[in-house]
C-alpha cells in the first residue's frame, strides 16, 4: 500500500475528529458564547448538512484541478476554519466555521477517496479505501475522547486548537508523497481516454444499482450512529454501569471499527458483494441483540465491539462498491457516498431522539437502528434483484 494513502488516512483521522468530538464539548461551547445548549448542539447538525450539501458541489467544484492541489486547499481551508473557530468571542462566526470546516472535509473526502483508488491496483481498491476510512474509526477510538478531555481540562478552544496541529503534518505529508499533476477525475492510473461530462457522471450515478446501494449505505450508516449517539444513556441507565464506563465504551467501538476497515480491505475486493450482504444480515441481528440483551453488562461490552466491527467493515465495502458500480463517474462517485454517509450519520440520531422524546426509553434507538437495518437488507435484497435481471439482459444483447 503507497505511503500516500495512509497519508490520506491521517488527515482523515484529524477531519473526522473535528465532525465528532463537539458531543462532549456542547455544554463547554454553550457556557462560553452565552447560548442554549440545543443552539450549540446545532453547530454538529450544522457540520452534517454541510458535508452532505459540499461533497457533490465541492467535487463538481474541483474536477479539474489536480489531485495534490485540491487536497492542499480543501485541507489547508479546513485547518484556517478551526483556527478562526478557536478564536471567535461569537457563536455566529463559529457557526459559520462549522459550516466551512464541513465544505472543506466534503471536498476533501471526494478527492482523497478517488486519490485512493487510483494509486493501487483494481484489486487492492477497498483495502486503500479502507485505510482512509479507517482515519475516522481512529478518530473514534482516540481523537474523540481526547477532544473531550481537552475540553474538560483546557476548555473547548483546545480541542479546536488540537485539530488544526494535527493536520499540519497530513498537509506537509500530501505535499511529499501525494503525486501531482494528475485531475482529480482520473479515478484510474491507466492512460486517461478523456474525462466525463458532469452529465454524463450524472449519468452514471443514476443507476438503479448504484442508487440502491447509496441508500442502503445511507441506512447502514443512519443505524450506526443512531445507536452510538444515545450509547452513553443506555450504558447508564438501562445496563448500569458507571459513567467512567462510557469512555472505554466508546473507545471499543472504535476499537472493532478500525478491525471492521481492516478485515474490510482485504476480504472484500475478492467478494464484495457477498460481504456486503453478510455484513447487512450480522448487524440486523446484532442490533436487535444489543436492544434484547441492554441490561447485562457483560453482553453490551461484547456487542459494542462486534457492533462496531460490522458496522464500519459494511460500510467500507459499501463506499469501494460505489466505485465499482459507476466507473463512468470519477469525480461525483466519491462525493455521492461521502454525501450517503453523512445522511445517515444526520438522520440516525435524529430517528433515535424522536423515540427518547416519545416515551419509548434509552433502548429506542437501538431498537430504530435494528429496524434500520431490516430496510438496508430489504434495499440491497432489491439491488441484487436488478442486478440478476440485468444480467441475463446485457447477455442477450451480447448474442445479438
Amino acid at each position: 500500500m503507497p505511503f500516500a494513502v495512509y497519508v490520506l488516512g491521517l488527515a482523515v483521522f484529524a477531519q473526522g475528529t473535528s465532525e465528532f468530538m463537539l458531543s462532549g464539548l456542547v455544554s463547554g461551547i454553550a457556557e462560553d458564547l452565552h447560548v442554549s445548549i440545543p443552539a450549540a448542539g446545532l453547530l454538529t447538525s450544522a457540520f452534517a448538512v454541510g458535508m452532505v450539501i459540499g461533497a457533490p458541489l465541492m467535487a463538481l467544484f474541483s474536477r479539474k484541478w489536480p489531485r495534490r492541489r485540491a487536497l492542499l486547499i480543501f485541507l489547508s481551508a479546513f485547518v484556517a476554519a478551526h483556527v478562526v473557530g478557536a478564536v471567535t468571542p461569537t457563536y455566529e462566526v463559529l457557526l459559520a466555521t462549522r459550516i466551512v470546516g464541513a465544505l472543506a472535509n466534503a471536498g476533501f473526502w471526494a478527492v482523497a477517496l478517488v486519490a485512493a483508488i487510483a494509486m493501487v491496483e483494481p484489486a487492492a481498491r477497498a483495502r486503500a479505501t479502507s485505510v482512509v476510512v479507517g482515519g475516522v474509526t481512529i478518530a473514534c477510538v482516540v481523537g474523540v475522547p481526547a477532544g473531550a478531555l481537552l475540553g474538560e481540562h483546557l476548555g473547548w478552544r483546545a480541542a479546536f486548537w488540537a485539530v488544526a496541529l494535527v493536520s499540519l503534518p497530513a498537509l506537509v505529508a500530501i505535499v511529499l508523497a501525494v503525486p501531482g499533476g494528475r485531475p482529480a477525475t482520473a479515478a484510474s492510473p491507466a492512460k486517461d481516454t478523456g474525462s466525463p461530462t458532469v452529465r454524463e457522471e450524472v449519468r452514471s450515478l443514476t443507476g438503479h444499482r448504484v442508487l440502491l446501494t447509496l441508500l442502503t449505505m445511507a441506512l447502514v450508516q443512519g443505524a450506526t450512529f443512531c445507536a452510538f449517539s444515545y450509547l452513553e444513556p443506555l450504558a447508564t441507565r438501562v445496563t448500569g454501569l458507571g459513567a467512567g464506563w462510557v469512555p472505554a465504551l466508546l473507545a471499543l467501538f472504535g476499537v472493532g471499527s478500525l478491525v471492521g476497515v481492516t478485515v474490510s480491505g482485504r476480504v472484500a475486493d475478492a467478494r464484495r458483494s457477498t460481504f456486503v450482504v453478510a455484513g447487512t444480515v450480522s448487524l440486523v441481528v446484532g442490533w436487535a441483540a444489543l436492544a434484547l440483551s441492554a441490561a447485562s453488562p457483560v453482553a453490551v461490552v461484547a456487542l459494542v465491539l462486534v457492533l462496531g466491527m460490522l458496522a464500519f467493515g459494511t460500510g467500507s465495502a459499501m463506499i469501494s462498491q460505489v466505485f465499482q458500480l459507476a466507473p463512468g463517474a470519477p469525480t461525483l462517485a466519491g462525493s455521492f457516498a461521502t454525501a450517503a454517509f453523512n445522511v445517515g450519520a444526520a438522520a440516525g440520531p435524529w430517528l433515535g431522539g424522536l423515540t427518547i422524546d416519545a416515551g419509548f426509553g434509552f433502548r429506542s434507538p437501538v431498537w430504530v437502528s435494528a429496524t434500520l437495518m431490516v430496510l438496508a437488507l430489504a434495499t440491497a435484497g432489491v439491488s441484487r434483484l436488478a442486478a440478476g435481471i440485468a444480467e441475463p439482459d446485457s447477455q442477450k444483447l451480447q448474442l445479438q
